[in-house]
């Protein structure tokens, strides 16, 4: 069962095509990298993923929903329900605590439960550190508390553009660790990166350049730990 399918999809500004007649597919449980250099539709093409965009052309469907015909509202409730953000920057409230953080993101999906946010911290092995604030915390651990915030609301899809960029390399490995851990319990997972170190830890690689689709890589090495 799919997760996300986009059905020749094309992102038209003008005179340029920010996407390209795309065609993809991800599965329910599966762990795709989305790779290219500046310009290639990347951004472009998380932002139709995540509901924040629609395309010029063709269908998009997520979790067999078609997006591309959704009004604004129906779009909103759906990237509040469906997927879970994780983000280069960590977008962290600085004068709330990890804790805390993590409940924002269960006020506008349902009722704030700290029960529930200590869990998730939990989770990322953070639970002693839920009063901390981020000026407290490393960049390693805001981003797990991202990672934790992205889960509280149980998303069928958790998509992350760049997570590792602000990263040193053992807060990378224990970001990917973690990554590993969300997919072997069955998370369906799509990290947009320019690290091909990042790419590698994934199921399949998604090349993209000049708005198309170039080739997708099957990671043979896949579940194997560096």
């Amino acid at each position: 069962m799919s997760v996300l399918e986009m059905k020749n999809v094309s992102k038209i500004y003008g005179e340029l095509k920010a996407l390209d007649n795309v065609n993809i597919r991800v599965e329910k449980g599966e762990w795709v990298a989305i790779m290219g250099p500046s310009g290639s539709g990347k951004s472009t093409m998380m932002n139709i993923i995540v509901c924040m965009d629609k395309p010029s052309l063709g269908e998009v469907f997520l979790d067999g929903v078609d997006i591309s015909r959704e009004s604004s509202r129906s779009l909103t409730n759906i990237r509040r329900d469906k997927i879970g953000l994780i983000f280069q920057q960590f977008h962290m409230v600085n004068y709330l605590t990890a804790v805390e953080n993590v409940m924002v993101s269960q006020y506008y999906h349902s009722i704030p439960d700290e029960a529930e946010a200590l869990e998730a911290l939990d989770r990322v092995g953070l639970k002693d550190r839920a009063k901390h604030l981020p000026s407290q915390l490393s960049g390693g651990e805001q981003q797990r508390v991202c990672v934790a915030r992205a889960l509280i609301n149980h998303p069928e899809l958790i998509l992350a553009d760049e997570p590792t960029g602000n990263l040193d390399e053992a807060n990378e490995y224990i970001v990917l660790e973690l990554f590993r851990q969300l997919h072997a319990a069955g998370t369906t997972l799509i990290v947009v990166t320019h690290d091909p170190e990042v790419a590698e830890a994934a199921q399949r690689t998604i090349v993209l350049e000049h708005g198309r689709v170039a080739r997708e890589v099957i990671n043979e090495h896949f579940g194997a730990k560096n």
